[in-house]
């Protein structure tokens, strides 16, 4: 397979193989200016944390994404400042080859996260006073009564402190390792000649819970976090001793698994080595409460073999994430009403999904429709006597997966099931390493990772004998194929029987299967071998109708768009007057709205309760309307180092859907951002007479409708 042609280098650091990006471009390509990915990806971030600081939004869902906001800035520190901070060493040769200077993007990260930081702190602050109002009271050890000091020291006793080791630090017998992620109060005391005393108590937040409920009282409801029973009782562990100072730390290390630029060998066992040392990484972040003194902190730092760069000021408490889990003693109240996936009236009056399928293709829209509709096919697939084949590309899946189960049924019934399974699917690898070995024992064949390339795509398809002929199905998505995620990732599937693309399903998947050495397909864009051309030829054919003063526009809807060749297309179209609109989740390093740029580039980003997920790319094309739906955003890695697969909307009708669902969301007035220059998050502004459109509620809507309208057709 030929990867598209990148100006790309790579270079190795300290075990860190890192692509270089336009290392030398050419001196004659227009000068144009790129919005730096990590600023970008914290400006996604911080329209996170806007949720939780939104009023409107149920109280119980502004403290998960608090927790959203922590467990995403947790996973920015394991995996890109320690790429940042590995590049930050190169030597000046190599980073002369860079078009950022590492210090400074570290410099502007940590300066960001603290404006961040003080916004974070001042809304957990305010929830907790709007959690009084509903007579739900977050305490501390400093706040308790004398029953639920009773109540809490028996905890204490027979569930808390056998799980608790202290360990005393000394800084003459080499540094202390720290589990990554993991919380842990350091203590200070004097001993009797005067002399400080530090230990160290690992939090243990994964054998017991983050929160304690109390029971009720006066119809209160109180809560105390397990950091702060320890903290109640710490001197149980320290008998005959005075503790005034308790801190709560925590070390983030690098987690990234440097695996993709292996060629030979045995991936899987290199994967399942890499994860016993993942959190033995080096540091990317030690988070500590900022009321430290310096002094403590300095000894700390000594200690554990810290450098100044590892530290980070946090708060009293550390690994927010876990408020995911925050008690709702009076739940559903305080929460989003439960929005559940729609039944879909026309697909129900078949028999079979194989019948419904000769009738029609059939396009799904996760959350708002059901992902039941896939999982009913593969079961079916796996009894029907007529099926023979199903082929399968896993990247993400639920831990009690239905998909993979039915996949095990059909092995199981003697078809012929092939499941390529990406075992470098980052923190899922341990999961997907046991669906292995489950499809192995049922009969399976199970192929693994490619060496120096992800395979991303969601792709199934099945072959059923019907007659003289043999039938193949395809199933293609945006989305993994994960029932849980469906229910809360917003993304777009086709159920198709159109030979057209399983042929081209067919081709793909001998490549996957070792029996070709390259990939031919006609209708399918599928990186790294075709997918990045034909979508700058698409834009280039947007380019020659404007220059010809004809009808020129380009949606495009992404999680990130970061590879600069595409962006550079995109600002050629937009000089040409080439109307571009994108609707973008997270990373946006287009500048727009700049002159002699972007003058004609918009872009919007929704955060709300459902995860944008979909990737969407609709061209004029001379009023073809050419839509594409794909598992691939426009980043180097997808288009560049990974398998993925952009497929064809070619229906009339499914493609009004899409261009209909895709309008809803463009013009989403409640919950989208605009992307300026700056990134600065400001929200799209309401204009007077119009309507409030929150695009995840009309979508819901717009499905229901079109169910509706369905049914009285048929009457």
């Amino acid at each position: 397979m030929e990867i598209a042609n990148q100006d790309l280098t790579t270079n190795t650091t300290n075990g860190v193989a890192t692509p270089i990006l336009n290392a030398n471009p050419s001196d004659n390509a227009p000068k144009y200016n790129f919005f730096n990915r990590e600023m970008s990806w914290l400006a996604f971030n911080h329209r996170v944390l806007q949720e939780a600081m939104d009023t409107s939004v149920p109280i119980y869902e502004r403290i998960k994404f608090l927790a959203i906001y922590s467990s995403n800035l947790g996973e920015f520190f394991r995996v890109r400042v320690a790429s940042v901070r590995g590049l930050s060493v190169l030597k000046k040769k190599m980073k002369k080859r860079l078009d950022f200077k590492p210090k400074q993007i570290l410099k502007k990260i940590h300066k960001k996260i603290q404006q961040h930081r003080t916004e974070y702190n001042l809304t957990f602050q305010k929830l907790v006073e709007e959690l009084k109002s509903n007579n739900i009271f977050l305490v501390n050890e400093t706040e308790l009564n004398h029953l639920q000091k009773e109540i809490l020291y028996d905890y204490f006793q027979k569930e808390v402190m056998p799980l608790l080791n202290p360990t005393f630090l000394q800084d003459d017998v080499g540094p202390v390792f720290l589990q990554n992620d993991t919380i842990y109060l350091v203590t200070r005391f004097k001993d009797n000649e005067g002399d400080f005393v530090y230990s160290l108590i690992e939090v243990p937040s994964g054998s017991l819970s983050r929160f304690f409920l109390f029971p009720k009282q006066d119809d209160k409801h109180h809560i105390i976090m397990l950091d702060d029973i320890i903290r109640l009782y710490i001197e149980e562990l320290f008998p005959k001793t005075h503790i005034e100072e308790v801190y709560s730390v925590k070390i983030t290390r690098d987690g990234e698994l440097h695996i993709y630029d292996e060629y030979v060998g045995n991936l899987v066992d290199k994967i399942k080595k890499s994860l016993a040392k993942r959190n033995m990484g080096v540091p990317s972040r030690f988070l500590y409460d900022s009321r430290m003194p310096e002094d403590f902190l300095r000894y700390l730092k000594k200690v554990l073999a810290l450098s100044e760069d590892d530290l980070v000021q946090g708060g009293r408490y550390q690994n927010f994430k876990d408020f995911m889990s925050f008690p709702n003693p009076i739940s559903p109240k305080l929460e989003y009403k439960p929005q559940y996936p729609q039944k879909i009236d026309e697909l129900e009056k078949y028999q079979s999904m194989f019948a419904a399928l000769q009738a029609k293709d059939w396009l799904f829209h996760y959350p708002y429709q059901d992902y039941e509709y896939f999982d009913r096919f593969l079961w079916e697939a796996a009894y029907d006597p007529h099926v023979s084949k199903i082929r399968i590309t896993i990247y993400r899946v639920a831990s009690n997966s239905r998909t993979v189960n039915a996949l095990i049924a059909a092995a199981r019934n003697g078809k012929e099931v092939n499941v390529f399974m990406e075992v470098k699917a980052r923190f899922d690898e341990e999961n997907n390493l046991y669906w292995s070995n489950e499809l192995l024992k049922a009969g399976a064949k199970v192929l693994y990772s490619l060496p120096g390339i992800k395979v991303h795509s969601k792709i199934c398809m099945v072959s059923r004998r019907e007659g003289e002929n043999q039938v193949r199905y395809g199933f293609f998505s945006t989305g993994n194929f994960n029932e849980k995620t469906s229910k809360i990732y917003g993304d777009v599937a086709l159920l198709t029987k159109d030979q057209s693309l399983t042929t081209d399903l067919v081709n793909l998947f001998e490549f996957l299967r070792r029996k070709t050495d390259k990939i031919e397909t006609k209708q399918l864009l599928v990186a790294p071998d075709n997918m990045r051309q034909r979508f700058l030829d698409l834009i280039q054919f947007e380019i020659d109708q404007a220059k010809q003063g004809r009808p020129a526009q380009i949606m495009l809807k992404m999680n990130s768009l970061e590879d600069k060749e595409m962006i550079t297309k995109l600002y050629e179209a937009s000089n040409a007057g080439v109307q571009i609109k994108i609707i973008i989740r997270g990373i946006c390093c287009v500048e727009t709205g700049v002159e002699g740029q972007s003058e004609n580039i918009q872009a919007i980003s929704i955060v709300d309760r459902f995860l944008e997920h979909a990737r969407v790319f609709w061209f004029h094309h001379a009023g073809q309307e050419l839509i594409y739906a794909s598992s691939a955003d426009w980043m180097m890695r997808n288009l560049s180092f990974r398998v993925e697969v952009a497929f064809p909307i070619k229906d009339p009708t499914l493609k009004q859907e899409v261009i209909d669902i895709l309008m809803i969301q463009w013009n989403d007035n409640q919950k989208a951002r605009v992307i300026n220059k700056a990134q600065s998050n400001k929200y799209v502004v309401l204009k007077r007479g119009t309507q409030k459109i929150r695009s995840q509620y009309k979508i819901y809507e717009y499905c229901k409708r079109k169910n509706a309208s369905t049914k009285e057709e048929e009457v």
